[in-house]
């Protein structure tokens, strides 16, 4: 199989970082109460997750790993992720105060979202080079971004419905989210990628 196709479809479905690795819990659950907010901080996540796994590369074959530095890669990763992220954090305010005020402090925490710091360690780890780091990178953040939409459109419908009273608020919510995680758990038979 092109390891190519393997990367995308593996970063989408079958190697979910919220629905089958459990990273970026947070804003997963903290953003996904409306679809429009979920959309812009997945966009949000997708632009952080390929850049950062861009610069990630390029840092650790270039500066640290010439250098012995290795050890360090997890706190230049996190400096790089944290520039980007204000870097994001300064756009959004700028062009939608709106989505800025929406995201409110879940776009600061994408810098301690592990699915980002998470994507350029696997990326170091599974020894991709740059290309195949920046569609890892894109390709996880399309499926955060579908996890999330996916998550609040249920959101959404919930609270039309007549839901009993144990279960109303975060109770449903985790009932929803493991349930959409069961059904992408059937995509690693489908395409047998790991």
């Amino acid at each position: 199989m092109n390891i190519y196709f393997v990367i995308i479809i593996g970063s989408v479905f079958v190697n979910n970082f919220v629905l089958s690795q459990f990273l970026g819990i947070c804003p997963f659950l903290g953003v996904s109460k409306k679809t429009n907010t979920a959309l812009g901080m997945g966009f949000a996540v997708i632009f952080v997750m390929s850049i950062a796994s861009v610069f990630t590369y390029l840092v650790n074959n270039y500066v640290l790993v010439p250098l012995e530095l290795e050890y360090m890669k997890t706190i230049a990763f996190i400096l790089i992720i944290a520039a980007l992220v204000q870097s994001v954090e300064i756009v959004i305010k700028k062009f939608s105060p709106s989505l800025y005020s929406a995201l409110g402090v879940y776009l600061p925490l994408i810098t301690t979202n592990c699915a980002v710091l998470g994507v350029a360690l696997l990326n170091i780890e599974k020894s991709y080079n740059l290309v195949q780091s920046f569609l890892n990178g894109v390709f996880a953040g399309v499926g955060f971004t579908l996890a999330i939409v996916l998550l609040a459109g249920v959101r959404e419908r919930i609270v039309a419905k007549n839901v009993p009273e144990p279960f109303r608020g975060f109770p449903i919510t985790l009932i929803a989210a493991a349930l959409i995680s069961m059904a992408f758990s059937a995509f690693s038979g489908m395409f047998g990628i790991v």
